[in-house]
């Protein structure tokens, strides 16, 4: 990979898609939804400010973590322009998303650690199931996951890992 000099202060399209790893066409997508901007040089070529390398990588590294565009494009848009964002601009957007995170965390385990018993609730069309549901009494609370659904709604009544048992009444 070509190493852009440090006093350029502006990269083509292509030198943003080499040093960001990300695709020319994911770039444009990402100035069309209004996550980056650029200007036009008089031949109506894309400019990008050297700050824009650090954009594109935290907008790659919270889509990672499951963050929807949406939310990435708002955390960007509360960021200075005319300046490269500090360390204390992405520490206040990440810490935005912390609890977030910890309830998607909470669910995925929750997730994992009901994954067995998934199958004895109804929630893959089965009728019913010996062991977890004699007589598919699960089926009559209605359609889905029963056992999930339950937990999520006390999770949800209860604000999640308070402590009461709760967790462990789901079960």
């Amino acid at each position: 990979m070509a190493q852009v000099p440090l006093n350029v202060r502006e990269l083509a399209v292509g030198q943003l898609a080499e040093r960001t790893g990300v695709a020319v066409s994911t770039l444009h997508f990402y100035e069309a939804k209004g996550l980056i901007t650029s200007r036009r040089t008089a031949g109506n070529q894309r400019r990008y400010t050297r700050d824009t390398l650090r954009r594109v990588s935290f907008i790659r590294l919270s889509q990672r973590v499951g963050i929807p565009l949406t939310d990435i494009k708002a955390a960007l848009d509360r960021l200075p322009s005319g300046r490269t964002p500090t360390r204390e601009d992405w520490a206040s957007l990440s810490a935005a998303w912390r609890s977030e995170l910890d309830l998607r965390i909470e669910r995925l385990l929750q997730l994992r650690d009901d994954l067995t018993d998934c199958i004895g609730c109804g929630c893959l069309s089965l009728d019913r199931c010996l062991l977890a549901n004699p007589h598919d009494r699960l089926g009559e609370e209605g359609p889905g996951p029963r056992r999930l659904l339950a937990a999520r709604a006390r999770a949800e009544v209860c604000g999640a890992g308070c402590g009461s048992g709760c967790e462990e009444e789901a079960s």
